[in-house]
């Protein structure tokens, strides 16, 4: 119902009670003794005067502002509101009449202040309680019994609501739907773990099982909508309750942890959707903020590949660790200039310098570390996508290889503090050109660590969720297409990591970094990107197979069936940080150490004189470089599958 009709419904039913309340005092200051002359001399006074009456009653509701709150939220505010105007209204009423001489009984006037609460104040509650029983489960059933069906039914489509979390979080959850119907949502019932409580009631709605008891409890009582509220479970946890709900086919939200709660207030406008980041099952990652804070406050900071998905985000969280200046360095402008003008708005204390290079130039590049004298490197800037490496080699040899070269190098000549290479898990016993080009930047950085006083490091991880190419986004858009959502073997698993936790890791190795050290990120368990896929289609609200078809395409060129975070040589060892380990570090290969032992630029010729040459003689030069990269499209020499040890 619009709202102007509504509040000229609410008007003309106070006047109709504005009127009554009159009739009524006068019948009871004369005992209902219609017959009376006192009583009928009395009632034609009113008559007189009823139209000025009203319209003074009227105008004072509508300057308390009575006609601005919605009759279903009417509450004790309400009804406050309601006495004072009822005040008012008294004295004006007598005023007006004492003026024109034509009074009514005192205690006349006394009741129909009474009788105006009463009546405009019980009139907005009554539509209160009467939108809750249209909206409630007691009720339809109370209306069915009465034959009232047609009065008490809502005529507003309600989403049948199932909250898990019979706590705190629940209860309000419940609490601000029930009190406004707006939402369009109807709690149906609660779900929760603990066996003391199924069975039991929270705002008057009953816990009906635990978990396990989701999909039954869904068909048995037409869900069709689940708000997970549990701001204190582990994600481990919400990765299990959400893999069941997802399943369900229902519309499922979910009120983020206590720790995303800023203000700590619960409330329908802090739900957020499922996403794939809940189903990976990860507990958020703690930064020691005070060791991150003393190598990046007050210092230069460069990034390289700044305007990419991981150099961007390594950009935002830098710029709250408050360093002197921060400088990020990319080829492509677009990234950068949009990057620029969020900092901007965001840090407007902080110099954020964008410089357009290409860490290919040595001159260029040498430019660049001149000018702004970094403390601190972070080398993002890389080749990454796997297909396309494969046919462009030369490409992946020159930025990945001699652009990391660069870096490192000018880096040792301008003494930088600490540099830290962001790498790859493809780099651990490649099957593919961008793997084994990362594996050689490992072994650069490695070999300059014995050599200079910066401290060099890299951290390796796997995929990130929500990166440039990444699989999320590719599924994404073919699911907004209407499929088919592309997987190129059912086996085929990955290691995932949201962008915001790998970047907190990468800056939080570098407190750490002593020097040659290659930090391992802690992943979790690998996913399988076909149930990957399935759940993406889920999550945009279709079935996988029925709306949304999966076709397997077939391994990529250089793509492995399984990744891995670690090769066999170079062992594991803990650090204090619990999601963060340290390789053993290798020394380069006789192949690449001899080529290093040649001269300053032996490496940079060789790599140029390498890349004129045909895609396989450069992989085959790959190979002698990096003995573990085997043959590609995801096999070993006998067709063999390769997976992780």
């Amino acid at each position: 119902m619009k709202r102007y009709l509504k509040v000229s419904l609410l008007i003309i039913t106070d006047v109709i009670l504005i009127n009554l309340a009159f009739v009524i005092a006068l019948l009871l200051r004369f005992d209902f003794n219609v017959d009376s002359q006192e009583f009928g001399r009395y009632l034609i006074i009113y008559q007189n005067w009823a139209f000025f009456i009203t319209v003074i009653k009227i105008a004072v509701n509508v300057f308390m502002g009575l006609y601005n709150s919605l009759w279903e939220y009417a509450s004790i505010d309400e009804v406050f509101r309601v006495s004072i105007a009822a005040a008012f209204n008294f004295a004006a009423i007598i005023l007006l009449m004492y003026y024109m001489q034509q009074m009514l009984p005192r205690s006349a006037y006394l009741i129909v202040f009474i009788l105006d609460v009463l009546f405009l104040g019980g009139a907005r509650i009554f539509y209160r309680i009467l939108r809750r029983l249209r909206s409630s489960e007691n009720g339809k059933a109370l209306a069915e019994r009465m034959n009232l069906r047609n009065f008490i039914a809502p005529t507003e489509k309600y989403s049948r609501v199932l909250v898990i979390g019979a706590g705190q979080a629940g209860a309000a959850i419940i609490r601000e739907l029930r009190d406004n119907p707006r939402f369009g949502k109807q709690v149906i019932g609660v779900i929760d773990d603990d066996p003391t409580k199924i069975g039991t009631r929270i705002m008057g709605k009953k816990v009906l099982g635990n978990r396990d008891s989701i999909p039954r409890i869904v068909r048995k009582r037409d869900i069709n909508e689940i708000i997970i509220a549990i701001p204190s479970a582990s994600r481990k946890e919400i990765q299990a309750i959400a893999s069941i709900c997802e399943k369900t086919g229902c519309k499922t939200s979910i009120l983020p942890g206590y720790i995303d709660l800023i203000d700590g207030k619960v409330s329908i406008a802090k739900l957020r959707e499922i996403n794939v980041e809940d189903l990976l099952g990860r507990e958020p990652v703690t930064l020691d903020i005070e060791g991150v804070s003393r190598y990046i406050k007050g210092k230069v900071v460069l990034v390289t590949g700044g305007g990419g998905s991981i150099g961007s985000e390594l950009c935002r969280q830098l710029a709250d660790l408050i360093p002197e200046k921060l400088v990020g360095m990319d080829i492509y402008e677009n990234n950068l200039y949009e990057l620029s003008i969020e900092i901007q708005s965001t840090h407007p204390e902080l110099k954020f310098v964008p410089v357009i290079a290409s860490i290919r130039y040595r001159e260029s590049l040498s430019r660049v570390f001149e000018e702004y004298r970094p403390d601190v490197v972070f080398h993002a800037a890389a080749h990454k996508h796997v297909p396309l490496m494969e046919s462009n080699p030369q490409e992946a040899l020159l930025n990945n290889i001699v652009g990391t070269k660069n870096v490192i190098d000018l880096s040792d000549e301008w003494g930088v503090e600490k540099f830290i290479l962001i790498s790859t898990d493809k780099a651990v016993n490649p099957t593919n050109v961008m793997g084994a080009t990362k594996r050689v930047a490992e072994m650069l950085m490695q070999d300059k660590s014995h050599k200079s006083r910066t401290s060099y490091s890299a951290v390796r991880f796997g995929n990130v969720l929500g990166s440039n190419g990444s699989v999320v986004p590719l599924f994404q858009k073919q699911i907004e297409q209407g499929g088919p959502v592309t997987v190129t073997h059912p086996e085929v698993t990955r290691y995932f990591m949201t962008i915001p936790e790998a970047v907190q890791l990468v800056i939080q190795t570098g407190a750490m970094a002593a020097g040659g050290e290659i930090f391992v990120l802690d992943m979790g368990e690998p996913v399988k990107i076909k149930d990957l896929a399935e759940s993406l289609i889920r999550l945009s609200g279709y079935t996988p197979y029925t709306d949304i078809d999966i076709v397997y395409t077939g391994l990529r060129p250089g793509e492995k069936l399984y990744e891995e975070l670690l090769m066999e040589e170079e062992g594991l060892k803990e650090t204090s940080h619990g999601s963060i380990f340290i390789g053993k570090p290798v020394p380069p290969t006789p192949a690449l150490a001899e080529i290093l032992n040649r001269g300053k630029n032996a490496l940079e010729e060789e790599v140029y004189n390498i890349s004129q040459r045909s895609n396989e003689e450069i992989k085959q030069w790959l190979r002698t470089i990096v003995p573990t990269y085997k043959n590609g499209n995801g096999a070993n020499g006998n067709g063999t599958p390769i997976s992780a040890e």
